[in-house]
């Protein structure tokens, strides 16, 4: 793909690597020289130092003829003007990343539709819902979220106690939209029929809107509604630590804020309301003593510094919080830390950076379909619904899915959700499916012929 990035930053350095390593066509704009030149030093790509607004330059980098068009720096302004001037300028899908509170005030106006911008994505949104998963989820084998967030998938075994066991699918009164899209007994995975059962120990794959889904994993694994109640710390008042607090703000569970800025308590005191809010230093020992971190079920560190985010999981941990959960920055330091950091109580590292490409990584491929994740017996892929596709201006209800496939999300411009029988898919939604190897040509020759 011909992929132009507007940003060398944090986030469009490591976008920019990943890309030039798998042999993409790219072009970085960059206003620091500096910046510039060290970028320049790292990659195999064409860097230009100039303003990503200015659409002389944009032109010069090949704008009429870019694929994917990514504005990634820390400035909303530059970002929102440079993407939607390469739309008008030809770009076939222009991105642009955006501070969290324009997300929020995008319930008032769509800001895409607004500036003519295909996506717009929160570098501490997305990595303050990768932290989310884990702590509504410690114990399931796999999550995963898509739909910008409004789906999860999970893997559970399914306990012998558990009131579902040897039911029929039929026969259980799942929630609205919380559907099982595979289960695998032994060394067999099936995408089942509603006459399909639950048996003891089986892996079950479910997917639906995170709250609900929450709630039918806990019967599953035979667990009471007590457990979701849980005793949460969060180190750092960041948009990071804001963004975390507000996605477990409605679930059952007790929240601290511990900050060390002041002035920052008041401005999130006056923000979140079931959310207690704590001046204290966490780097000090002796002040988590006394606040009793030790006593919470997750400690999450979010802070900037990632020396200060290890350490203060590694002192939770040694005073007896059960799961520590680090912000680091350094992608391929998250992954050490979550390849080697059980042994010292850390459930995941997450990286703002990792988070950022793996949310993009949906629009950066020539293929008709895009990996989510490859699961055992089956496949979790996303797709773009085109124009002369066969389900387009069609309800769920009237196509005939192949056999062996299950929708599992649908995703309309900023909405997202897992899709019923009388929902619409239209030309341009992203459509998410469940899939065994065999079915996956006949699902893409009707989405994405």
């Amino acid at each position: 793909m011909n992929i132009i990035i507007v940003g060398a930053g944090e986030i469009g350095t490591h976008i920019a690597i990943s890309l030039a390593d798998e042999k993409h066509a790219i072009v970085v704009i960059e206003a620091d020289e500096l910046v510039a030149g060290d970028l320049n030093n790292r990659i195999d790509a064409r860097v230009v130092v100039a303003d990503g607004t200015s659409i002389s330059v944009q032109i010069d980098c090949g704008v009429t003829e870019c694929d994917l068009f990514l504005s990634l720096t820390s400035d909303n302004n530059i970002n929102l003007v440079s993407a939607s001037l390469a739309k008008k300028l030809g770009a076939k899908k222009t991105i642009a990343r955006v501070h969290p509170g324009i997300q929020r005030e995008s319930l008032f106006l769509d800001f895409g539709e607004h500036f003519g911008i295909d996506y717009l994505f929160s570098s501490e949104r997305l990595a303050a819902v990768e932290l989310a998963k884990h702590v509504r989820n410690p114990k399931s084998s796999m999550v995963e979220e898509i739909a910008r967030g409004y789906v999860e998938i999970q893997q559970v075994t399914v306990s012998p106690d558990s009131k579902y066991c040897g039911k029929k699918l039929i026969e259980i009164e799942f929630p609205a939209r919380v559907r099982v899209g595979a289960i695998t007994r032994g060394s067999e995975t099936i995408v089942p029929s509603a006459e399909d059962m639950l048996m003891p120990g089986d892996q079950a794959t479910l997917f639906g809107e995170p709250s609900k889904l929450h709630d039918t994993v806990l019967r599953l694994q035979n667990r009471t509604g007590k457990e979701n109640k849980s005793n949460i710390v969060i180190f750092g008042g960041s948009e990071y630590g804001f963004s975390l607090a507000q996605s477990l703000e409605s679930w059952n569970c007790r929240i601290r804020i511990i900050e060390s800025d002041a002035e920052r308590c008041r401005e999130l005191s006056d923000l979140l309301t079931n959310v207690t809010i704590l001046n204290v230093d966490a780097t000090s020992i002796a002040e988590m003593k006394e606040e009793r971190i030790g006593d919470a079920d997750f400690f999450i560190a979010v802070t900037d510094v990632d020396e200060d985010n290890v350490m203060t999981c590694l002192q939770a941990y040694s005073l007896g919080t059960s799961y520590c959960l680090p912000l680091i920055h350094r992608a391929d330091y998250a992954d050490t830390m979550t390849g080697f950091g059980e042994k010292m109580g850390v459930l995941a590292a997450i990286s703002p950076r990792e988070a950022s490409r793996k949310d993009l990584a949906r629009f950066i491929t020539s293929d008709r379909f895009h990996l989510v994740q490859r699961l055992e017996g089956v496949e979790l892929i996303g797709s773009s619904v085109c124009d002369n596709s066969c389900v387009a201006g069609k309800s769920v209800r009237e196509t005939s899915w192949p056999t062996d496939c299950i929708l599992v999300a649908l995703l309309h411009g900023a909405r997202g959700q897992v899709p019923a029988a009388e929902d619409v898919i239209e030309a341009g939604d992203s459509v998410y499916a469940l899939v065994k190897p065999k079915a996956k040509r006949e699902f893409l020759k009707l989405v994405a012929p």
